[in-house]
C-alpha cells in the first residue's frame, strides 16, 4: 500500500553538473546558489540553472501544533484523535496548493489570502478540532480546553523563524521528554489573524512560469570547516554498559518508499505528507499492526530483527523528474528531485554510560526529532548533520557543505530512557526520553539500548540536495528525524543486552 517505484538513480554526469552549478565559493563565503529549482514545478521551458538572490523571502503558513498542545488522549480516542490530526496537515498541503492556484490574485489583492485560503482552512481546523474534542469527551468524559485557539493560522516570512539552534551547538542532553505541551511548541508567535501580511506566494518565484520550489535556501547550508568541533559526551560512570550490537539491515536497494507514518498517523494514507526510505520490515506502511510486522519480510541480515527503521528520503534539486512527481508525499506535497539511496548506512545499539539497560519492550515506537521544527520550535528536534571525516563537528539547523572527497552524513541519537510500561503515547513521545546531562535517566525513566542510526550520502558537494519534508517546512534541516518500531525476537533482544551490558561488540 503506498508503495512509489523508482527509476535509476543519478549518473556521475548529472552529478558533476549540480556540483558546478551549485557552489561557487568567493573569499570562503557562499553566493548565489540555485537550491529552489525543483522537477515538476514551473514550465517545462524555465531556466532550472539559473542563479537567484539568495536572500529573496518565502512565505510559511504558520499552525499551531494541535498534536503537541493537546494533554494526553485516552487510549480510546486515539484512533479518530490520529485521523483528525493527520487531517488538518491534509489541509494545510491544500492551502498550499491554493495560494500557488490564486498567486496572481494574490498578488493584485492580498486580502484575498486571508479571505479565500486562511478563512476556510480555519473553517476546516475548526471542524477536525470539534471532531477531536467529541472523542476525546466521549472516552474521558471530559472535553479538552481551548481547542478553539489552535484553529487561526497565519502567514510570515521564513526568515522571520527565529526558532533555529546555533550551528555545531549541543544536541538534546537534559531535554525534557515530549516538551511542554501547555506551550504547544509554537514557540510562544502569536498566531494572528487570517488576513495578516501573506507575503510572497509560497513556493513560487516571480513572473510567469518561473519557480523556486520551496526551499531550502542558501542560509540554510554551511561549510564544515567553519564548524567549531561538539564538546565531548558524558564519561561512562562505573558499572556502565559499553557493548554495543549492529544490525545490517541494507541501504534500501530495494527501493521501498511511502509517505505513510504508521506511528503518527496510523491508518491515514499520506499520513506523512513526503516520502519516507525504509530498512528493515518491508510490511511496514500506514496500516500496519503489530501482526503484521510481526510476520513481515526483512531486510535484516539477522532475521531476527523485523523491526521497521525509517527516515524522510533525501533528494537532489537538480531538475530532474522522480517517478513520484505527481503522487501524493511526492510532487503533490511540493517534494521533488531525484532520490538518493544512501552509500552507507549504520544501525547501532549502544549502552548508557551511566548503568546497565534493560529490554526494549516488543513494539515499543520511538520517533526522534520533530517533522515541524521549522514551525514548533527547537524543543524536540533532534537532527545533526556532518561529513565524513569532520563527525567530530555536528549542525542541527544547517545542512553541510563538504569538501571533495567528503560524503554528507546525517546522523540520529534516539531516546535511550522508556517509562517501564508502555510501547506508545497519546504524543508519541511521553512514553520515553533522553538521558541527563550526567547520562542518568529521568526519574521513573530506566535504560534501554540506544538505537544509533548513521546515514551516508554521496551527493556533489556544496547547496543543492535537501530532505523531504511536509509542505510548510520548506525542507529546513532542523526538520529531519527518525522513526523506530523494535520488532526484535525475544532470543535477539536478550542477545543485544547481553553484549551492551558486558561490554562485548556483537553482529
Amino acid at each position: 500500500m503506498g508503495r512509489t517505484s523508482r527509476k535509476k538513480r543519478s549518473t556521475l554526469a548529472n552529478r558533476a553538473i549540480v556540483a558546478s552549478a551549485a557552489l561557487i565559493l568567493g573569499g570562503g563565503g557562499l553566493v548565489a546558489v540555485n537550491v529552489y529549482a525543483s522537477a515538476g514545478e514551473g514550465s517545462s521551458g524555465s531556466s532550472r540553472g539559473e542563479f537567484r538572490d539568495a536572500g529573496r523571502r518565502m512565505s510559511t503558513i504558520d499552525c499551531p501544533d494541535a498534536g503537541i498542545a493537546l494533554p494526553g488522549i485516552p487510549e480510546g480516542a486515539r484512533p479518530e484523535v490520529d485521523r483528525e490530526l493527520a487531517a488538518m496537515d491534509t489541509q494545510i498541503t491544500e492551502a498550499y496548493r491554493q495560494f500557488a492556484d490564486r498567486r496572481e490574485q494574490i498578488a493584485r489583492d492580498p486580502a484575498l489570502a486571508g479571505n479565500a485560503v486562511l478563512g476556510p482552512l480555519k473553517d476546516e481546523r475548526t471542524a477536525s478540532l470539534d471532531r477531536i474534542g467529541i472523542a476525546v469527551e466521549r472516552a474521558s468524559g471530559e472535553r479538552p480546553q481551548g481547542l478553539e485557539g489552535l484553529a487561526g493560522c497565519s502567514m510570515r516570512a521564513d526568515d522571520d523563524q527565529g526558532a533555529g539552534q546555533e550551528a555545531g551547538s549541543g544536541g538534546p542532553s537534559g531535554q525534557e521528554p515530549g516538551g511542554d505541551p501547555e506551550q504547544g511548541q509554537d514557540g510562544g508567535q502569536d498566531q494572528g489573524e487570517e488576513g495578516q501580511d501573506p507575503g510572497q506566494d509560497p513556493g513560487r518565484g516571480e513572473g510567469e512560469g518561473e519557480s523556486q520550489g520551496n526551499g531550502p535556501e542558501a542560509s540554510d547550508f554551511v561549510d564544515i570547516e567553519s564548524v567549531q568541533p561538539a564538546a565531548d559526551r558524558p564519561r561512562n560512570r562505573r558499572g556502565a554498559s559499553r557493548g554495543s550490537f549492529s544490525t545490517d539491515c541494507g541501504r534500501n536497494e530495494n527501493g521501498k518508499f511511502n509517505p505513510d507514518n504508521v506511528i503518527a498517523a496510523p491508518g491515514v494514507s499520506n499520513g506523512a505528507h513526503h516520502m519516507h526510505d525504509y530498512v528493515g520490515n518491508q510490511a511496514t506502511d500506514a496500516f500496519s499492526s503489530d501482526d503484521d510486522l510481526a510476520a513481515g519480510a526483512t531486510t535484516c541480515r539477522n532475521q531476527g530483527d523485523r523491526s521497521t527503521y525509517y527516515w524522510p528520503v533525501l533528494r537532489l534539486q537538480n531538475g530532474q523528474d522522480e517517478d513520484d512527481v505527481a503522487a501524493d508525499g511526492g510532487g503533490k506535497d511540493q517534494n521533488t528531485g531525484e532520490i538518493q539511496t544512501p552509500s552507507q548506512v549504520t544501525l547501532k545499539f549502544v549502552g548508557s554510560p551511566a548503568g546497565k539497560v534493560t529490554a526494549m519492550p516488543r513494539f515499543l515506537r520511538i520517533i526522534t526529532g520533530d517533522a515541524k521544527a521549522f514551525t514548533n520550535g527547537d524543543a524536540n528536534a533532534n537532527a545533526s548533520w556532518s561529513c565524513t571525516g569532520f563527525e567530530d563537528r555536528q549542525l542541527e539547523d544547517k545542512y553541510p557543505i563538504c569538501p571533495e572527497g567528503s560524503q554528507v552524513v546525517r546522523s540520529f541519537a534516539f531516546q535511550s530512557c522508556w517509562d517501564g510500561q508502555n510501547t506508545d503515547s497519546a504524543n508519541h513521545r511521553t512514553h520515553v526520553a533522553f538521558a541527563q546531562e550526567d547520562g542518568r535517566c529521568p526519574d521513573g525513566f530506566r535504560a534501554i539500548p540506544q538505537l544509533v542510526q548513521r546515514i551516508v550520502y554521496d551527493v556533489p558537494p556544496g547547496p543543492g540536495f535537501a530532505v523531504d519534508s511536509f509542505p510548510e517546512q520548506l525542507h529546513k534541516p532542523v526538520t529531519d528525524h527518525g522513526d523506530f518500531i523494535n520488532v526484535f525476537d525475544d532470543r535477539l533482544m536478550k542477545k543485544v543486552v547481553s553484549c551492551i551490558n558486558g561490554g562485548r561488540k556483537c553482529r
